[in-house]
């Protein structure tokens, strides 16, 4: 059995100030569900902890509906949670979000296994900036006394969607166009990209004699960062440690099994109608000496 938590952090904030609380719950899911992935389980049961000053009702529910539909995108059951009412621990309109999921792996499909240089790296792409750097995005929205309820100021696709609502588009939950390739046995450690992004995320499936180098031009980054690099002066370095990137997964397979590995996540993503999510391979694992555990060439696409 495998067990986490996790909360959707100031992302929350974003939502609050927005009075937009349907998706958060997806997120809340997400953040849980795909850590789970990461060591190799699947998803079995969900739980949800939601604390505010006094209930308002229509907000709890619509939170509660985002939670509920990514249980449905994770396949994994909603069994129960928690609402807890606290006067003054709570401004009015504010609350907070936690969650709790349950796994299961046989112990020999346990991720991450052996990591060896005859292994490459692919990344799947994230929705946007999926549940970490929202303080930063926050601080840039008030700096620059931008609204969350103006039009979007990014992406053709983006026409009749406010700031906000594009700003809390969910995290991609990555667990139906997975968990077939780790019953298969073909995939040998994941990563998750969170806090930290690429930089300190990867090296936690990493043994300490092995690093991985990656070329950042082999995929596009997203239309959101490259308005909010726009904005503020943040160094390459600084970016790949505070923000996903768009890439919200890294698998590393063998060399051998990564044709058919790409090939099945892509007729998934067919299949659902989410071209623009292709896998992209992205790097391949290297022996470390006395260098970072995260090698970087080229430049973002931006």
């Amino acid at each position: 059995m495998v067990n986490c938590t996790d909360g959707v952090g100031t992302k929350l904030r974003v939502a609050q100030n927005a009075g937009l609380h349907d998706t958060v719950g997806i997120d809340l899911v997400a953040m849980c569900v795909n850590d789970l992935i990461v060591q190799g389980a699947e998803p079995l049961v969900f739980l949800d902890y939601f604390a505010t000053g006094k209930l308002e009702v229509g907000t709890a529910a619509n939170v509660v509906k985002g939670i509920a539909e990514g249980c449905r995108q994770s396949m994994c059951g909603l069994i129960g949670g928690e609402t807890a009412e606290m006067p003054q621990m709570y401004a009015p309109g504010d609350y907070d979000l936690a969650g709790f999921s349950v796994g299961a792996v046989h112990k020999d499909r346990l991720l991450p296994r052996e990591i060896k240089s005859s292994q490459v790296l692919i990344g799947l792409p994230s929705s946007g900036v999926h549940s970490n750097g929202y303080s930063l995005v926050r601080k840039i929205i008030d700096t620059h006394n931008l609204s969350y309820s103006q039009p979007c100021p990014f992406g053709e696709e983006m026409n009749g969607v406010t700031l906000g609502q594009a700003l809390l588009e969910p995290t991609r939950i990555y667990v139906k166009q997975l968990m077939p390739l780790l019953k298969d046995g073909v995939i040998e450690a994941l990563a998750h990209i969170t806090g930290g992004g690429l930089t300190e995320n990867i090296p936690r499936v990493l043994p300490k004699h092995m690093a991985c180098s990656i070329d950042l031009s082999t995929w596009d980054i997203p239309d959101v960062y490259k308005w909010l690099l726009s904005l503020v002066e943040l160094p390459t370095s600084e970016f790949l440690r505070t923000f996903n990137c768009g890439l919200g997964m890294i698998l590393i397979v063998e060399e051998t099994n990564a044709a058919a590995v790409m090939a099945s996540i892509t007729a998934f993503e067919k299949a659902s109608g989410n071209t623009k999510y292709m896998p992209r391979m992205i790097g391949k694992v290297i022996e470390r000496g006395d260098g970072d555990a995260v090698v970087y060439s080229n430049a973002l696409n931006l």
